[in-house]
């Protein structure tokens, strides 16, 4: 038999060598070697200290790290039937290894010690943060509960990674299960020549002749944005819109009661009013009072903008179509067809001057100019499919600072959506030096026969976005994995990521990659102030739709769900102050809301707009000293990017800032003032 990829010394993820086969041989080797370090720091018999306790156990478990996150990422990017059920067998036993960790009284006595003692250890500010975040998790799973409770805890968490994964499944299958196939001309009416082609081109891949659209977002988001028949725009929202709500074997309605009354459960167990209370102990907005304050300050300035933005556009559906009663699959139509007359601007103008390979070197320029990286193209490593790239980068002194993979198109094996993943994390042991493997999983317009990949302005700014935590991997400069790169608040996490969208808006930045395909000439200056100009283009109707995102998860996760027993009328009672359009009783927006109930973001969801306060100030200092300002780049690199988790983010925005972030920049930005 040959050996196991996985279980020998590999410097990047051995892709092309794994086959399935392998996954569950090497988690069970990886979780043995991970319990063998774990009962070596528990049955020391020295005192416990900070090296051999605190900073040893961020030490264990390194080659299981590793493992997950290649298995975990092919579960999200290039899955398919077998790897689903690894993931099924593999979630429950990591949840009971973890579990195994923080309800292992021995070792949290070892912990407890070094923490209660820690005014006499001399600990530097990033050992200090470490020993808290250990004792914290310790506290937070379990270790001063009961052994009764802690049987409970257990049962809790092997119950909710499995359905969450089996949430993910179904929202992946209900999204391949839908076409829809159309065979005549007039009902293409409005749809863009790359979009026909697109769409013909997924009709051939399908045996089937005419035009095939599906629910992956290059294809359903252009469709409800130009296609002028109404009923297909209908059908195409109702099928996007009930992913999960159909009664059928993907439902999901049962799944979100269950996830949402164990999360409930596990905070009571823990001593927590509900599940909010609990997450929001790490995180800079503290408490679901402060969560509901920040966006009922948000809602109190939107929902004027939104109310006129939503008069504006009955007024012009009605003119337009006589359209008397707007609905929500009518909602992008007519704001694409307004902001075409207001601005004379739209994707089709603009997808010509982003080439997805000038964009690409765009954004690596602009990170050249701020944070002097060098991105070298490399065919030395594997790849899990053959669509893959990967670079090598440098930094000025031609120091490898990271290996970087991207991946830009959909397939049938990836989940929507746009992320950030990590293969290896940045970290020092010993004199040793790791640095980081980072993943940007994406899915873009694809090339078609006539065109290459070309980006709408949308797609532009995700690459951007996800590039931004990208860098916030990269550039991690931490002793200890536990505190690198990502591993910061969860509302703090996206300040890196959102405060590169607005280079996209920059004449500077766009002169550097917005140039015609065809021709090679540079974005006009024209289509640049029409960029700017559009940018707070229904920004209050914006706003409030996050805001109604973020108030369903707070309801979810804030109070007890046990009562809840029709979801759909849980969902239309909180949205009743955010609808702008009347509801739709096929759809439904939790049992395929994955952010909050396969993702990481429950009760955290309000952190896009938080962190949007962040960008908005960060970048307003950008642009007082220039946006490739060196000292501002400086200071941002080292008090925020190479940080990770170090310190408590406050502390480390205000370094950087030299104050606390104000709100305003971001109200004045968003045109909401």
């Amino acid at each position: 038999m040959n050996k196991n990829p996985l279980l020998q010394d590999f410097t990047a993820a051995p892709f092309e060598a794994l086959e399935s086969t392998h996954f569950l041989p090497a988690f069970e080797t990886a979780i043995d070697e991970a319990r063998a370090e774990i009962e070596a720091i528990t049955a020391m018999e020295d005192a416990a200290s900070f090296e051999n306790c605190i900073a040893a156990l961020d030490y264990t478990g390194l080659r299981l790290a590793r493992i997950s996150s290649i298995f975990f990422n092919l579960n999200a990017a290039e899955t398919n039937e077998e790897i689903q059920k690894i993931a099924q067998q593999v979630s429950p036993a990591l949840t009971k290894f973890y579990n195994d960790i923080t309800l292992n009284e021995a070792l949290f006595q070892r912990v407890r010690s070094v923490y209660d003692r820690q005014e006499d250890m001399n600990l530097t500010a990033e050992q200090k943060t470490l020993l808290d975040k250990k004792y914290r998790h310790f506290k937070r799973n379990g270790a001063l509960l009961n052994e009764t409770d802690k049987e409970k805890l257990r049962s809790i968490d092997e119950q909710l990674a499995k359905l969450k994964l089996t949430f993910g499944e179904h929202i992946l299958a209900e999204t391949n299960a839908f076409q829809l196939h159309i065979t005549e001309k007039k009902d293409l009416e409005g749809l863009p020549e790359g979009i026909l082609e697109a769409a013909a081109h997924e009709a051939g891949n399908r045996k089937k002749k005419g035009w095939v659209f599906t629910l992956n977002y290059p294809s359903y988001l252009p469709f409800m944005k130009y296609a002028k028949n109404r009923e297909l725009r209908r059908q195409m929202y109702l099928a996007f819109g009930s992913r999960g709500f159909n009664g059928n074997e993907h439902d999901n309605q049962q799944l979100v009661r269950d996830i949402a009354r164990l999360r409930h459960q596990r905070a009571l167990l823990l001593g927590f009013d509900n599940h909010a209370h609990f997450v929001l102990e790490e995180r800079m907005a503290e408490t679901p009072d402060k969560v509901h304050s920040f966006l009922e300050e948000l809602l109190e300035k939107a929902r004027p903008a939104a109310s006129r933005e939503l008069k504006e556009l009955m007024d012009f559906a009605r003119q337009t179509d006589g359209i008397t009663q707007l609905e929500k699959w009518d909602a992008a139509y007519y704001s694409e067809q307004l902001k075409h007359q207001k601005f004379d601007l739209d994707d089709e103008k603009l997808k010509p001057y982003f080439k997805l390979e000038y964009v690409i070197e765009g954004v690596f320029e602009v990170a050249h100019r701020l944070f002097g990286l060098r991105f070298q193209p490399s065919s030395d490593y594997d790849l899990y499919h053959p669509e893959v790239r990967t670079f090598e980068v440098y930094d000025e002194q031609d120091r490898f600072v990271a290996l970087f993979y991207a991946d830009f198109h959909p397939r049938p094996g990836k989940r929507n959506g746009a992320w950030m993943t990590s293969y290896q994390s940045q970290y020092r042991l010993s004199d040793e030096e790791f640095r980081p493997h980072v993943s940007i999983v994406c899915n873009f317009t694809r090339a078609t026969p006539s065109k290459p990949s070309l980006l709408t302005f949308n797609e532009v700014t995700t690459l951007f976005h996800e590039f931004g935590h990208a860098l916030h991997g990269m550039l991690a400069d931490t002793r200890y994995p536990g505190l690198s790169g990502t591993s910061v608040y969860w509302d703090f996490v996206e300040l890196p990521s959102q405060i590169m969208e607005n280079w996209c808006y920059e004449e500077e930045a766009l002169r550097l990659f917005a140039k015609h395909y065809e021709t090679g000439e540079t974005l006009p200056k024209t289509y640049l102030e029409k960029i700017k100009a559009s940018s707070n283009f229904q920004e209050g109707m914006a706003t409030l739709r996050q805001i109604s995102y973020a108030l369903l998860d707070m309801a979810w996760h804030g109070e007890d769900p046990s009562s809840v027993e029709d979801i759909k009328a849980f969902e239309e009672a909180v949205s009743k102050r955010t609808e702008l359009f009347p509801p739709s009783a096929k759809t439904c927006m939790s049992t395929a809301f994955a952010h909050i109930f396969q993702g990481g973001y429950a009760s955290g969801y309000y952190s896009y707009k938080w962190a949007e306060v962040l960008d908005a100030d960060a970048f307003a200092y950008f642009k007082e000293e220039g946006i490739f300002d060196p000292k501002v780049a400086a200071l941002f690199r080292e008090h925020v990017l190479s940080k990770g988790g170090t310190e408590e983010p406050m502390i480390l925005y205000k370094r950087f800032r030299g104050r606390e972030p104000r709100i305003e920049a971001l109200l004045e930005r968003a045109g909401l003032l």
